[in-house]
């Protein structure tokens, strides 16, 4: 009886965790804490929440428009949204007027970036572009759009609380550009291997991702560019003295996951594959932190 209990329990928050994206939702929280940690000397746990909401609701209205590729490409939790999705939706936007009035009262010059995240993440979904287009169906601008989402959540909020709080020493403007340049190819590369994993459903449903474009070849080239790339801009920025070491630790991410994504692309990628890439990534940032507070070598701000 318990073990049955148990069970059901395990697979009602694996559902949870696949519809809301729970890892996507996880990488960006944290992301958000860390950076925030890092510009401003501060834990902002306040605004990682936010971030999390943010980043749920939004996920959450994808998975509500997205349901005939997440079929194709066998997304767990699918016929659950597809029996929901006339309360989730009015759910979503219920949470984001809520939420709205809040965070307009506690910190009003959040409020603008909360809007242009969510106007970004309405055009993603929502067919409100001229031509009755989504953002996601556009060449490049669907993967660049996911990662200036990100970073709208993980700098701009933290970076808007600027004013208030002190800049940490050994970090300035260079530093940020060149934190903010890492993670938006960093994040890209996530980006184009989760397309490896959906190409068949994009390509029913006309979404120009550049698996589709350019086949599995030319996507896997533009991922091997993009980790190369996002590991370069810390080595070099620290190298220039830009880049602090507590920060330049940070290449070991794109490393793992260039060693990792090539051992599963063997066999192909799977949406587990991407999961746990993106457990992963939000993993190391949670050791960072453990580091931090242990007073390891180089945690010092």
């Amino acid at each position: 009886m318990h073990g049955a209990k148990a069970q059901s329990q395990s697979s009602r928050l694996a559902l949870f965790a696949s519809v809301s994206r729970l890892h996507i939702v996880a990488i960006a929280a944290l992301g958000t804490f860390t950076f925030g940690w890092l510009f401003t000397g501060q834990h902002l746990p306040q605004l990682a929440a936010l971030s999390a909401l943010d980043w749920f609701v939004v996920n959450l209205l994808n998975r509500v428009v997205d349901l005939p590729e997440d079929r194709q490409n066998q997304i767990r939790g699918t016929d659950f949204v597809a029996r929901n999705r006339r309360w989730l939706v009015p759910l979503c936007f219920a949470m984001l007027g809520a939420s709205f009035l809040v965070t307009h009262a506690l910190w009003p010059q959040l409020s603008p970036l909360r809007l242009a995240y969510h106007a970004l993440g309405l055009a993603y979904n929502y067919p409100l572009l001229p031509g009755r287009r989504r953002i996601k169906q556009l060449y490049f601008f669907k993967n660049t759009a996911s990662a200036m989402g990100f970073l709208l959540t993980v700098f701009a909020y933290p970076l808007c609380m600027q004013p208030a709080l002190p800049r940490p020493s050994g970090i300035r403007s260079a530093t940020v550009l060149c934190a903010v340049l890492f993670f938006f190819l960093f994040e890209l590369s996530y980006e184009v291997i989760y397309d490896l994993r959906d190409a068949p459903g994009d390509a029913t449903a006309g979404v120009k991702s550049f698996p589709v474009v350019h086949g599995q070849a030319g996507a896997v080239r533009i991922v091997d560019g993009l980790l190369l790339s996002s590991g370069l801009v810390l080595l070099g920025g620290f190298a220039l003295s830009w880049v602090p070491w507590r920060l330049c630790i940070m290449v070991c991410a794109p490393i793992l996951q260039a060693i990792l994504y090539k051992r599963w692309l063997r066999r192909g990628i799977t949406s587990a594959d991407c999961i746990r890439l993106t457990w992963l990534s939000a993993g190391l940032l949670a050791t960072y932190h453990v580091w931090i507070v242990l007073g390891l070598p180089g945690a010092t701000l």
